[in-house]
């Protein structure tokens, strides 16, 4: 392929000017992924409940999509996970410079993603672009150019929803492609509004960049409580292996390293009471090196534990086996306990799941929990890196006084309906909207 000469004729091919200012009707999200349950799936069906209920009709660009298919738009390349990204990943990250190869590499596949993303809003007649954490990780980075690229060609209206910075995770610190990441991760543009989801982040983007963000915390629906347990999850605990007489305790986390997950490990084998332990989100996209060391753990402690993610997602349905599959909803309303000791979370997810299904919960005081979530008030049972007497004191407390633990929750779930609630999302949104598109909403 001609770099040079494609980017001319793809120049003259887009000279007009894809966007006309106006009141936007039709949204367009683009992600690497938009399927399962990770934290950006999530939290983009919650921002799409937004634009609908505004009378918006939302779009999706992805790798991969479980949205409507008339609504969606899905190109290979555009997954962290397709074999020619990945190859860019691997020469581009750990190293100190990349080969010409990987460079030419890069450019062809921007160019073609920019040229599908110019259909996507073509096709779809997208008014406002919602870049979700895709100008903001650098798992692929031919995608992030191309955004970045088409948005000071169209002079498109944006919003950039950042999750998780290339500079928070250590492996993208040593790399052959600051270039790149300095232009598109994120793209200081000003077509683009930003939005991140803790005070950190808004620090470490406003120095790094002098980019003035936008803090909106990722929010449960807590005006509406979870629906009672109805005859499809009736059946939970025996279709994840858990016994009558077992404390189920639920980890509803991803296999990673940051996730911590040897500290629940050794919070159950220290509680000395019959338990299972339910991990509830597979390996992703870190290899599988620390879920081969967690079952090593969790078989030397003698706790049993057990992996369910291929009988876990965000829609119901039977596995190729035909085993039910269930939802997170399914499987909070069991737990006795939830855990969550990471090291290091963009938000917490997890934690504002355990509080809104009224379960007591294990947290490590993680950096953003430490300035964002705990000042709120909740009541947890907090360790600081390692399990402690305290904390299996707490635990036996919250396990065997109902009436302490009821009274925990209820204060949890007060707390949280004030602070990340649906309608905190709606009011910053619509402030959002009137300055990125100049208009009242």
């Amino acid at each position: 392929m001609n770099i040079v000469n494609d980017e001319i004729k793809f120049e003259k091919e887009n000279s007009c000017r894809l966007f006309t200012p106006h009141k936007p009707r039709h949204v367009g999200f683009i992600a690497t992924r938009l399927a399962g349950t990770d934290g950006v799936s999530l939290e983009t069906s919650k921002w799409a409940h937004f634009f609908e209920k505004e009378g918006f009709t939302c779009f999706y660009f992805a790798g991969e999509c479980d949205c409507a298919p008339e609504h969606s738009y899905i190109v290979p390349e555009a997954h962290f996970k397709h074999p020619n990204i990945r190859e860019i990943h691997q020469n581009c990250f750990g190293l100190k410079k990349r080969s010409d190869y990987i460079t030419q590499k890069i450019h062809e596949l921007r160019l073609r993603l920019k040229k599908h993303l110019y259909n996507f809003i073509r096709q779809f007649k997208i008014d406002l672009l919602v870049a979700e954490n895709s100008l903001t990780i650098p798992l692929n980075i031919p995608l992030g150019v191309a955004i970045a690229e088409l948005i000071s060609e169209t002079d498109i209206p944006t919003i950039a929803h950042h999750h998780d910075f290339f500079w928070e995770r250590q492996a993208f610190m040593r790399n052959a492609v600051w270039e790149y990441l300095n232009m598109a991760f994120p793209p200081h543009l000003p077509q683009i509004q930003h939005v991140v989801i803790n005070s950190s982040a808004n620090n470490q983007l406003s120095l790094r960049t002098g980019i003035s963000p936008t803090i909106i915390p990722n929010v449960m629906d807590f005006d509406n409580p979870p629906e009672p347990i109805d005859d499809y999850a009736s059946d939970v605990r025996s279709a994840l292996g858990v016994e009558d007489d077992q404390l189920f305790i639920l980890q509803p986390t991803r296999v990673v390293k940051r996730k911590r997950i040897e500290l629940a490990i050794e919070l159950i084998n220290r509680l000395k009471k019959k338990a299972k332990l339910v991990i509830s989100h597979a390996s992703g996209d870190e290899g599988y090196d620390y879920e081969c060391r967690v079952k090593e753990y969790a078989c030397l402690m003698g706790v049993d534990t057990v992996f369910v993610s291929d009988i876990i997602n965000e829609k119901r349905g039977f596995t190729e086996s035909g085993k039910k599959i269930y939802t997170l909803n399914d499987i909070y309303p069991y737990a006795d306990l939830v855990t969550y000791p990471s090291d290091f979370e963009g938000f917490g997810n997890a934690f504002l799941e355990a509080i809104y299904f009224r379960k007591p919960i294990m947290v490590n005081a993680y950096s953003i929990y430490a300035m964002d979530i705990k000042p709120k008030g909740f009541s947890v049972i907090e360790i600081n890196g390692y399990i402690t007497d305290k904390a299996i004191m707490q635990v036996e407390k919250v396990l065997a006084d109902e009436k302490f633990r009821k009274k925990m929750v209820d204060h949890n779930y007060k707390i949280a309906k004030t602070c990340f609630s649906y309608s905190v999302l709606h009011k910053k949104l619509k402030n959002l909207l009137m300055e990125c598109m100049q208009c009242d909403y």
